[in-house]
């Protein structure tokens, strides 16, 4: 190996820094092109729950019960169907009543669409006691109307109680 034959390296002087190896990397580079990417909106994940929940939030501002005209309130699970009656000024549940209750179940046994039935009667004899003779809002939490919504609502709508 042989140390000798080197190349010399040519140094140019830059106003700015002196001397430099490549003046061409500190002068301004003027780009043609200019690049402009488009806007991407992207949804996110459960819009449809998310919706739901805010549309619910967004009613509940509007229609709050009163000890005369509570919210009917109605979750539906899969499997099973629960309503409460909800006094929104004092915050209390006036009537809670759901399928799992052995009350409406045992005398005599029956499906989870006829126990819905039962809790929508239950429902109507616990506002004839409490002298409640409408309902301010039917809040539904955003389910469909299945099999035990409309069981729950037949029962309800016999009495005059649904608004419309």
């Amino acid at each position: 190996m042989a140390l000798g034959n080197f190349t010399s390296l040519q140094f140019k002087t830059c106003h700015l820094f002196g001397t430099c190896l490549y003046p061409s990397h500190f002068l301004p580079v003027q780009s043609k092109r200019i690049s402009i990417k488009p806007l991407v909106v992207e949804a996110r994940a459960n819009t449809r729950k998310e919706s739901a929940k805010i549309r619910n939030r967004r009613l509940r501002k509007k229609f709050n019960g009163t000890p005369t005209r509570p919210r009917l309130s109605v979750f539906c699970s899969e499997k099973q169907l629960y309503a409460m009656l909800v006094d929104d000024q004092n915050k209390k549940c006036l009537f809670y009543g759901s399928t799992l209750q052995q009350s409406i179940r045992e005398n005599p046994p029956c499906s989870t669409v006829e126990a819905a039935e039962r809790v929508g009667d239950e429902l109507v004899k616990a506002c004839i006691n409490l002298d409640i003779h409408e309902i301010s809002s039917y809040d539904r939490n955003g389910f469909a109307r299945g099999e035990k919504m409309q069981a729950f609502e037949v029962a309800i709508s016999r009495h005059g109680f649904l608004p419309r």
